[in-house]
């Protein structure tokens, strides 16, 4: 399922839904939608493309309508640019690549590629600040050949390979835990209200990755029962084939039902892939990303404290030198004036950090509450009118049943 997402651009620079489509002409939009994977290339060397379209009327896009093929790579350095940029901001995250040589290239986990990475960009594209990023206009305007250049001309954080990104994620969220579990004591800020956030993040994380887990059983269990169907089916189908006309009728008309409702049962776990495990997945990846931003507000955090540490030790070596009345002390001072500075410069980092998470933890339980109550009003809306059809199949096939019995 490919989802595209409009979003209107009010005056003060939030983004709302368009009322309507002339209220989405006069008003400034963008409009991004990642469609039509392929694949490119054989054997190792293949990859799937995308073809992502671009439609906006803000002044600073090349027109109103572009279109660019990209490959995943080319996320993963658009991904990296806006961390690297924008700390404090909850950079949305990206989704796995596939480790599993025969699943990279399956239809269904093709689209969910194509529907993550459609997610990912319109949330960049919807949010105030990393909309008017030069990254993300090169990203959606540049040529094949540019975009290129862009990813070779990369260092340190961007020549990793992904799964090198992932491990140093891994170790980052692995540090914030033990500081949240008393593991190990750095320098970090003594604030109750952000213990309550870590804490906070890290009990919504088990949550949700339970909630996952046991949703993956669930489309798994709908697969196992539609294929159980099907095969149940097909073999009463050849059961009746050996009894007289009305009751091999019967039996042929029960295996039929079988399979009718063995397809309905995969098109259910389908729809339970796409619209209940996969965006409770796209939840589980966004609370790494805020772990990894945590780990870059405590880094923050402690650069600040070792700059006041060395600017107290700089003022304690000043004041000797005074008394020695040293011919070092120009020296020593010019050098406190510069970490100063730094010092200063350290702490409103900290600070900015600290605000952005603040704003952003906000709108993200508010998305969180309204996506997840989609979702689990999609999952019951689903499954109630699963139920409705298995009732109606079985109950008009009873008559005949009975009639043979």
């Amino acid at each position: 399922m490919i989802s595209t997402v409009i979003t209107e651009i009010s005056g003060s620079g939030s983004f709302q839904s368009p009322r309507s489509p002339q209220a989405s002409q006069m008003a400034p939009y963008l409009s991004i939608s990642v469609t039509d994977p392929a694949k490119m290339g054989n054997g190792v060397q293949a990859y799937i493309s995308y073809k992502v379209t671009t439609k906006t009327n803000l002044p600073d896009f090349q027109g109103q309508e572009k279109i660019v093929i990209r490959r995943y790579s080319d996320f993963v350095w658009l991904h990296d640019h806006l961390f690297e940029k924008y700390k404090g901001i909850f950079i949305p995250p990206l989704p796995e690549k596939s480790t599993v040589e025969k699943f990279r290239f399956s239809a269904e986990f093709i689209e969910m590629r194509c529907r993550a990475l459609d997610v990912f960009i319109n949330c960049i594209a919807s949010h105030h600040e990393l909309q008017k990023s030069e990254d993300l206009r090169i990203f959606l305007e540049a040529d094949e050949q540019t975009m290129e250049r862009a990813r070779a001309q990369e260092t340190s954080i961007f020549k990793k390979k992904p799964s090198d990104l992932m491990q140093i994620f891994k170790d980052v969220q692995s540090k914030v835990s033990d500081v949240v579990l008393g593991k190990e004591k750095p320098v970090e800020e003594s604030n109750p209200e952000y213990e309550k956030l870590k804490h906070y993040i890290f009990e919504l994380e088990d949550h949700l990755a339970e909630a996952q887990k046991h949703s993956y059983r669930l489309v798994k269990r709908h697969r196992e029962l539609g294929q159980s169907l099907s095969d149940f089916g097909k073999a009463v189908k050849l059961l009746g084939t050996s009894e007289g006309n009305s009751l091999g009728k019967a039996f042929s008309d029960l295996g039929a039902k079988c399979e009718l409702q063995s397809i309905k049962l995969q098109k259910e776990a389908h729809n339970l892939l796409m619209n209940f495990e996969e965006p409770l997945k796209d939840y589980v990846r966004a609370v790494q990303s805020i772990k990894a931003t945590m780990a870059e507000r405590a880094n923050a955090f402690k650069h600040q404290c070792e700059m006041a540490e060395t600017i107290k030790f700089k003022e304690i070596d000043i004041n000797k030198l005074r008394l020695m009345r040293s011919d070092k002390l120009a020296e020593a001072e010019r050098e406190y004036e510069v970490l100063k500075v730094e010092g200063e410069e350290a702490g409103e980092r900290f600070k900015t950090i600290a605000r952005l998470m603040n704003e952003e933890i906000v709108q993200f339980q508010e998305q969180k509450t309204l996506d997840i109550g989609v979702a689990l009003h999609e999952f019951a809306k689903g499954q109630a009118h699963l139920a409705n059809s298995v009732a109606e199949a079985w109950r008009g096939l009873l008559p005949k049943l009975e009639a043979c019995s």
